[in-house]
């Protein structure tokens, strides 16, 4: 009688147990840091290093070649949106790629059909692009990473954040996240960026829940 009641409560423990973990974070996810071409080692390592203190399950892959077909002759640019289609090819398992690159890349705003951006990534998504061509040359690895980390934070489903000193603040002063893509451009080299000091309150908690550690 004794061992049926033991087996009872642990039947009963095991029950509660898989329900709340249906609320525990799911923190398996991997970022994927994909350099591209002859793109600076010494940036993608800082990057590297800064990401995965904040979100440990953090790989940095070898450098590859940029995808011809994401080349768009015209305007001697990469496709933002073909680099993250190839990206998202090549990822494999649950992760989330991040492009690295240092050529100018963009994608299509509205009636402009090849717009410069820094950075792309969808909202959410499992893949995303940056680049360093926009952006100046002072303090270019502390700006380069808060671009990564801001296209990451789409991935996440995080939409550009009012707030002007977010890494989700729209460089743009509007918010394209409703229309699927989510990019940043600056064509005055990336000068908003030294405004960015951090994900605000509601950012964070996003991704808090989603087992950053911030």
């Amino acid at each position: 009688m004794k061992s049926k009641y033991v087996h009872l409560v642990f039947v009963i423990f095991g029950l509660w147990f898989i329900s709340c973990s249906s609320d525990i974070p799911d923190s398996k996810k991997v970022i994927v840091i994909q350099p591209f071409g002859d793109f600076k080692t010494s940036i993608s390592k800082e990057v590297y290093r800064q990401i995965k203190k904040i979100y440990p399950a953090t790989v940095l892959k070898k450098s590859v070649l940029l995808p011809q077909q994401a080349y768009y002759a015209p305007r001697n640019r990469y496709r933002a949106d073909s680099l993250i289609r190839f990206l998202g090819q090549n990822n494999k398992g649950d992760s989330i790629v991040i492009g690295l690159t240092n050529k100018d890349i963009s994608t299509t705003k509205g009636k402009t059909a090849d717009w410069g951006v820094m950075g792309l990534g969808y909202c959410p998504g499992r893949s995303c692009v940056v680049s360093t061509f926009r952006l100046s040359n002072k303090n270019a690895a502390e700006q380069f990473y808060k671009v990564a980390i801001h296209e990451l934070g789409h991935t996440q489903g995080l939409k550009h954040c009012p707030i002007k000193n977010c890494f989700m603040r729209d460089a743009e002063g509007g918010n394209h996240c409703p229309i699927k893509n989510c990019f940043m451009r600056d064509a005055e080299g990336g000068n908003h960026l030294n405004e960015e000091i951090g994900f605000c309150n509601a950012c964070k908690q996003t991704l808090l829940e989603r087992g950053w550690l911030l």
